[in-house]
């Protein structure tokens, strides 16, 4: 007897210190599992197949939400993404510590979303997002840059600081700052990954950075303003993103590289079951790991799958511009859905001719629960574009899918 009660005084001992840290503390384990089946007929190409989650809508991690006192709050996010339609056992998304207050907003350092993806447009007006059917990338109506400053369904921003306001009387910004000077940031300098020379096996660079460097600070800053009158809903939303070319981007970029510069505005409008959006994309001097490229799950596929095309990519160092357009309706559990848009990449003198991708989506998302989900749909993208050198550039795309998808 006298042992068991010196078992359970240690047990209490040891058990003590724990639940005091754990106090104020609350951990929560979230994620999502999504497979669906998609086809992808690309002209002049053998259709291609596939089950799993291409887009990057599959992932796990843990969210820490500490209260500091005084309204203040001290959080921790690890994320990871996977693919259920293959073995691999996951990849970084979001990882980042940030302090925040009801009062005076969220600071967040680490690896972080950009605001052109989950705050101001982009994501949050794609109903279709993370899917086959998704705008940005190979629906050719959102920019979805390698960089991670764009709507790219697996684009995350590296060595960044981002602050979120928070909402007064309807309106709120959001800006980020990834830090110039530091050229191991530079995709083409092949630090980031320990590639020789900066490019992989087929002699391209390696991307998945932006890079200021010089004391360039790359920036993006967003603002919104949500307006309720009667039964009708209006948010409003414009942003600022610049991508600084630095030193060793410039020499391999040739031509007339220059800072990237993307303006975006656009807005919404809810009226019962409802929903109707808009938004518009004016890009500069498209960089090498920028507009100018695209998320590999913006894409369907990285270098050399034959499902590979990102519709909403520009030519290097020139210019061009993305609309995008959607509607939904609900009926009972499921929403109807119709979206499409223009994507035009301005020609670049002695470099690359000028070309359009003109898409559009419908297709439907069936609630089963609060948590879980069916989806599927069409979407064609329209390619307009000379033949050059050999190389036919009109090779329009048909996307049919099917898929089902949990959150917990």
């Amino acid at each position: 007897m006298n042992k068991k009660l010196i078992a359970l005084a240690v047990a209490g001992a040891l058990a003590t210190p724990m639940a005091v840290f754990a106090e104020g503390t609350n951990v929560t384990l979230f994620g999502s599992v999504q497979a669906e089946y998609a086809t992808v007929d690309i002209d002049g190409q053998s259709s291609e197949a596939s089950v799993g989650d291409d887009t990057g809508r599959s992932k796990f991690g843990v969210q820490v939400i500490e209260q500091l006192g005084a309204g203040l709050k001290a959080k921790a996010h690890i994320e990871y993404g996977l693919s259920t339609g293959s073995g691999a056992i996951g990849i970084a998304r979001e990882r980042w510590v940030a302090l925040a207050n009801d009062s005076w907003g969220e600071v967040k350092f680490g690896r972080v979303q950009s605001p052109f993806k989950d705050f101001a447009g982009g994501m949050t007006i794609d109903a279709f997002s993370y899917t086959s059917l998704q705008a940005a990338g190979s629906g050719g109506a959102m920019v979805a840059s390698a960089n991670g400053l764009g709507s790219g369904a697996n684009g995350f921003v590296n060595s960044a600081a981002r602050y979120d306001s928070p909402v007064v009387e309807g309106f709120a910004f959001s800006a980020l700052l990834t830090p110039g000077d530091s050229s191991k940031l530079d995709p083409t300098s092949g630090v980031a990954t320990g590639t020789p020379g900066g490019v992989d096996m087929f002699g391209a660079p390696v991307s998945g950075n932006n890079g200021g460097e010089d004391g360039e600070w790359d920036f993006q800053i967003a603002a919104k303003h949500s307006i309720q009158h009667g039964e009708h809903g209006f948010d409003m939303f414009g942003g600022y993103s610049r991508d600084n070319v630095s030193v060793a981007q410039r020499a391999f970029q040739a031509g007339d590289a220059d800072d990237e510069e993307i303006w975006r505005g656009g807005a919404s409008w809810n009226f019962g079951d409802i929903r109707l959006s808009g938004q518009y994309e004016n890009i500069n001097n498209a960089s090498l790991t920028g507009a100018a490229s695209c998320t590999t799950s913006g894409a369907m596929g990285g270098v050399g799958d034959p499902r590979g095309q990102c519709n909403s990519a520009m030519n290097l160092n020139g210019d061009g511009e993305i609309w995008f357009a959607g509607a939904e309706y609900a009926l009972g559990n499921t929403t109807l859905i119709a979206q499409g848009g223009v994507s035009h990449a301005k020609k670049v003198s002695g470099f690359a001719p000028g070309r359009d991708a003109r898409s559009f989506t419908i297709g439907a998302i069936h609630h089963l629960s609060r948590r879980s989900s069916l989806f599927g749909g069409y979407q064609r993208v329209d390619m307009r574009g000379p033949t050059v050198a050999g190389t036919n550039l009109n090779k329009d795309r048909n996307t049919y899918t099917v898929g089902i998808r949990h959150d917990f």
